[in-house]
């Protein structure tokens, strides 16, 4: 009799080798990608611990939530599994300065950090275990984000949130050791709680996607490890991806789980803003050196990629959070100050006077010959020659990433105003020493203790 071929779905197969990846040692070399992913998007969780919307997020879970017992990071509160990682994954994407993944513009840190931070007080495996779902869910969004690329982005979807939750479901099946079906089910459920949308950008409620996917990915995977069955191929041809996107890559969702891994091209931000943005503020800020008097200025002429005005093109933002997707903003305010951090995208730079006229006389002219991390800034002054600045390629790019020491810098830039001086440092070896502890506590005690070591 010939042998009867049994053809696994597309969900069954990813699932699988999902599941069979994290039953083995992670290749060095992500491991160490996921500890620099790890220990970025801690930073900015914590630098982002005391924003409005942390505020919000706190006001509204006394209100409808019972008291937990999950210590979150940068605050004193304490919260349920829930909302700890609605708060976690909020905080970490709030000021747009997680890491980055540049072909998909996927963050995969932000909700994967939400599941790790909202199970570590109930799930009890080691620290091993906790980088590899870190890991495995990062690269679960990607590889997912891959598939769906760019078409999905280019209909309005914002790609953090619609995958992220898939990541946020791998990190916790991961975490409470679900089989390769009962993953599958997890996302099933995970499948019908995808959200997020590009409109939302410039507001609390673009960061706020990352973190209800955490929250709804845990739900996905307890769940499924409470008996609950799903859609049988969520990933598959008649599955969500097909309203996300007009095609999908099945080879990219069919990838050996090898060495090859998307999470080896994660970057991290140099500057609180939206990435396109990023060779246009280098080039800002290398072109300020070289001008005395900003309010010399007559025009700026941009040569960008065309992502930057179709996605940063808000000529005058009115707050912080607005002007993360202004082009115009990030150069006006790295030529007058010299700079592009956190205090430059505040409401306070962003309704300046001096920035506001900079604004207004900054062209972005897009042209397809324009790399994604290129730009060329062209500064006009009275009675001074033109200044003409060209990146190739931005800091934090793949072909410029960032140093261990400029990340340790950036992650003690984020954390010392909340928890004190030492505390990157005492972060990162935190993260640093992951795979040799007992679980993932010693990590949220780092990042949430001041500089004399109590807790805040």
């Amino acid at each position: 009799m010939p042998e009867t071929v049994v053809m696994r779905s597309t969900t069954e197969e990813f699932c699988d080798r999902l599941v069979n990846a994290a039953a083995k040692p992670l290749p060095p070399a992500v491991a160490d990608a996921a500890r620099r992913s790890l220990f970025n998007v801690l930073g900015t969780a914590v630098g982002a611990a005391l924003s409005p919307a942390g505020d919000a997020i706190l006001a509204a879970a006394s209100e409808l939530s019972a008291r937990g017992s999950v210590p979150v990071l940068g605050r004193a509160a304490v919260l349920d599994e829930h909302w700890a990682a609605l708060f976690t994954g909020t905080a970490a994407h709030y000021d747009d300065f997680d890491d980055t993944h540049l072909a998909t513009v996927i963050h995969p840190g932000a909700a994967t950090l939400g599941v790790l931070v909202a199970l570590h007080d109930s799930v009890d495996v080691s620290g091993e275990r906790y980088l590899a779902a870190f890991a495995l869910g990062c690269e679960a969004q990607l590889r997912i984000g891959n598939s769906i690329s760019p078409n999905h982005y280019d209909r309005g979807w914002h790609i953090t949130g619609t995958c992220g939750v898939f990541g946020a479901a791998v990190a916790a099946g991961v975490l409470l050791g679900l089989t390769g079906s009962e993953l599958r089910n997890a996302f099933g459920a995970a499948a019908t709680m995808t959200l997020g949308h590009r409109e939302a950008f410039g507001s609390m409620t673009k960061p706020f996607h990352a973190g209800k996917a955490a929250a709804n990915g845990i739900l996905a995977a307890r769940l499924a490890a409470a008996g609950y069955v799903g859609s049988d191929d969520p990933l598959g041809d008649d599955g969500v991806l097909t309203v996300f996107a007009d095609a999908i890559d099945h080879d990219e969702l069919r990838r050996p789980w090898g060495n090859d891994w998307e999470l080896n091209l994660n970057a991290f931000k140099p500057y609180p803003c939206g990435i396109v943005a990023h060779p246009l503020i280098d080039a800002a800020v290398e072109a300020s050196a070289q001008i005395a008097d900003p309010a010399t200025i007559e025009a700026v002429e941009v040569s960008c990629h065309p992502l930057v005005p179709e996605l940063m093109g808000r000529l005058q933002p009115s707050d912080g959070l607005q002007s993360r997707f202004s082009a115009r903003h990030g150069v006006a305010v790295a030529l007058i100050d010299g700079t592009a951090g956190l205090r430059e995208f505040s409401d306070e730079r962003a309704t300046s006077a001096d920035v506001i006229a900079l604004r207004a006389v900054t062209e972005l002219a897009p042209t397809e010959d324009c790399a994604r991390d290129e730009a060329r800034i062209t500064v006009r002054r009275r009675d001074a020659d033109p200044v003409v600045v060209h990146v190739e390629h931005a800091r934090g790019s793949i072909a410029r990433p960032l140093t261990d020491d400029e990340l340790l810098a950036k992650v003690d830039a984020l954390t010392e105003p909340v928890l004190g001086v030492g505390s990157a440092d005492r972060i990162l070896k935190a993260v640093n020493n992951l795979e040799s502890a007992t679980g993932f506590s010693d990590v949220v005690d780092a990042a949430r203790t001041n500089q004399k070591g109590s807790a805040l």
